[in-house]
């Protein structure tokens, strides 16, 4: 559309035109008249900016202008001033009136200066309808323009921001920077990264979008003065700020209301005191997230650590106050009877010194869940273990009735492990095996390798393990033996995670089950021994 420097030229150039075609064509009786209507007319154009009034009369001295040329050339001069008239008006109801009054303005003093006949009635018609189409055609011009205008604008916005939140994308991200770095000579730059959101479905996606959508305006609401809020990957948050001060509790105060609920972890940059180029501050700024981040992670694995060995320490403390008890009840129901006889406790001194034993057999084993001694792993051939634990079972095989048998692969597994707490947990599962088997059978132990990882079974002929028990074998003072503690198999699970493995189980009704230890091969480095110490 005509600029206000456009008009400045054009309609100059449209009235000289036409004084210089009225002079050729010797209209000198209305030159002077229509001379100063020209000159009223461009002086409306160029003082229009500062007195808009004159916009709404350019009309008036245009049509004395063209009743005193009498020259169909001022029909250009209209277009134009109709084109200047109706370009900030969108619908047509608001522009066809304004054209047609203005086409009918010619057409009327058109008619003043030409013989009326036929023809000119069919020109002014065409006039009336070249108007129409005109303003239609503009019309279809300007709806053009501006869905193309429409259409950069939101391809632009989509390409420097996030359509989730409205705040700049990664390449927009990286633009404020840039355009911050080159304006500012300092300013903060504080990255978030969101994590761990409470109270909500993950798999859900509406809900995560909610959240991330909500975080975005928490964060624009609470820092206003930014030059820049982006939301530049999935969870991750950044924010350029003048520097100033009060940064930390302002991030305290968003966390704790807006952001409530959801795990925060920042880190703040001061550009250029951090680094000398840009790409090195916001390297140093991803590093500083990166061990923040870290930080957090450890702080919780401990939490989580420590509530962990808070519920065992209390579910072991239940377990053996419960199973203490008996005994010590039995021991004090004996010593009062005992004061009937004159403290004589002779008749009940096996039972009771049975109980006492139980009570000494419980705490021993319950001592046995301290972790191993870091200085007594080192690696060991299982072969050599096997054969051990093949030599002390033997003899127990033979006295219930059963067979033991040993299988073992050709080349020698090597484990870092405690090797008497290996022995020891092998025996505790070769005597379940023999204790499961009433009539005689058969015990077979096999030593194998998958991988990085050595596996040895030990596979009875019993009656199998119920599936609804199987998920509780391991916990502690479980037990379906009228004598047992419930600490076996919980121990020695216990001394297969203290040497990085595992104890799992196979069992059908009526064929008998198999427990297998899993073992790392190999010696495991020394931070893997310190871990032994640390960490359950």
């Amino acid at each position: 559309m005509l600029t206000y420097t456009m008009k400045r030229v054009i309609f100059p150039l449209g009235c000289l035109l036409v004084i210089l075609s009225s002079y050729f064509l010797d209209r000198t009786s209305s030159l002077t008249w229509m001379i100063l209507a020209g000159v009223l007319f461009v002086a409306s154009i160029y003082g229009e900016r500062r007195y808009p009034v004159l916009q709404k009369i350019q009309w008036i001295f245009l049509g004395v202008f063209h009743y005193f040329s009498e020259l169909n050339w001022c029909n250009m001069l209209y277009y134009l001033l109709i084109m200047t008239m109706i370009q900030d008006k969108q619908r047509v109801e608001q522009t066809l009136p304004i054209s047609l009054l203005l086409v009918l303005q010619y057409t009327g003093i058109r008619l003043s200066y030409v013989t009326i006949d036929a023809y000119t009635l069919s020109v002014s018609l065409f006039d009336l309808l070249t108007a129409i189409v005109i303003i239609f055609l503009y019309h279809t011009l300007i709806n053009s323009e501006a869905e193309k205008r429409r259409l950069r604008e939101k391809n632009q916005f989509l390409t420097l921001h996030d359509p989730l939140t409205g705040l700049l994308n990664y390449e927009g991200y990286m633009n404020a920077l840039q355009e911050t770095a080159e304006k500012q000579r300092s300013f903060l730059l504080i990255l978030l990264n969101i994590q761990n959101f409470n109270g909500f479905n993950k798999e859900v996606e509406d809900n995560w979008s909610t959240i991330i959508a909500g975080t975005g305006g928490s964060i624009s609401k609470h820092f206003a003065d930014a030059y820049g809020v982006s939301r530049y990957a999935g969870d991750r948050f950044s924010i350029i700020l003048p520097e100033v001060a009060g940064i930390e509790e302002r991030m305290s105060t968003m966390q704790t209301t807006d952001l409530k609920g959801l795990q925060v972890t920042y880190s703040i940059s001061i550009y250029p005191e951090t680094a000398e180029t840009l790409q090195q501050f916001i390297t140093v700024a991803e590093e500083r997230l990166f061990q923040a981040q870290r930080s957090k992670w450890i702080k919780n694995e401990e939490e989580i650590y420590r509530s962990e060995r808070l519920r065992a320490v209390g579910e072991l403390a239940a377990g053996m106050a419960h199973e203490i008890r008996n005994p010590l009840t039995a021991i004090r129901g004996f010593l009062q009877l005992s004061r009937g006889q004159a403290f004589n406790i002779a008749p009940w001194y096996e039972v009771i010194m049975g109980e006492v034993i139980r009570v000494t057999d419980l705490t021993a084993e319950f001592l046995q869940f301290s972790k191993p001694q870091a200085h007594l792993m080192k690696p060991e051939k299982l072969d050599q273990c096997l054969e051990r634990v093949l030599s002390l079972t033997e003899s127990d095989a033979a006295s219930r009735g059963h067979r033991i048998t040993l299988e073992m692969a050709g080349e020698s597994v090597v484990v870092n492990m405690d090797r008497d707490k290996i022995v020891q947990v092998l025996i505790n599962l070769i005597r379940n095996a023999f204790e499961a088997m009433e009539d005689p059978g058969e015990v077979r132990i096999g030593l194998l390798h998958d991988g990085e990882e050595a596996l040895i079974s030990i596979t009875d002929t019993g009656s199998g393990i119920p599936e609804n028990t199987l998920a509780m074998i391991f916990d502690p003072f479980y037990t379906t033996k009228e004598e047992g503690t419930g600490l076996g198999l919980a121990l020695c699970q216990k001394i297969a995670l203290d040497h990085h493995g595992k104890i799992t189980v196979h069992s059908e009704i009526g064929i008998g089950a198999t427990f297998t230890l899993h073992l790392p091969m190999g010696a495991i480095p020394a931070n893997k021994n310190a871990e032994l110490l640390t960490v359950k």
